[in-house]
């Protein structure tokens, strides 16, 4: 059965850090692209980054880029969202997916197959 689990959302203060992670089981991250995305209240789902776990190739959107930074550990099957520089509008729940193949770079949420259950992530003085 395949399953995505966040970990590691909070509160945190502006100009803050926090690192998400995405643990996958039943299939390996190896074959698949995985996307990081969030969805504040009253906000439509918007993807923030992505990583092709056989190719390490990366891709950001342009609000987080410099800020965050995406990685993958395909032996631990996990991957990781590193969030420097936090701002209050970062403040969503946070949410991974994955997507069979690992040459199509997209962030739309349309193209992701399997989900986690968020993890919430708050920027607040």
């Amino acid at each position: 059965q395949v399953q995505l689990v966040e970990s590691g959302g909070g509160l945190v203060q502006p100009g803050g850090s926090l690192r998400l992670s995405c643990a996958a089981s039943g299939f390996s991250m190896a074959a698949y692209t995985i996307g990081w995305f969030r969805q504040a209240p009253g906000k439509e789902r918007e993807g923030v980054s992505l990583i092709s776990s056989s190719t390490a190739i990366t891709r950001y959107k342009d609000s987080v880029k410099g800020r965050f930074t995406i990685s993958g550990d395909n032996a631990k099957n996990t991957v990781y969202l590193q969030m420097n520089s936090l701002r209050p509008e970062d403040t969503a729940v946070y949410y991974c997916a994955a997507r069979k193949g690992s040459g199509v770079f997209t962030l739309a949420p349309g193209s992701y197959a399997y989900w986690g259950q968020g993890t919430q992530v708050t920027v607040s003085p």
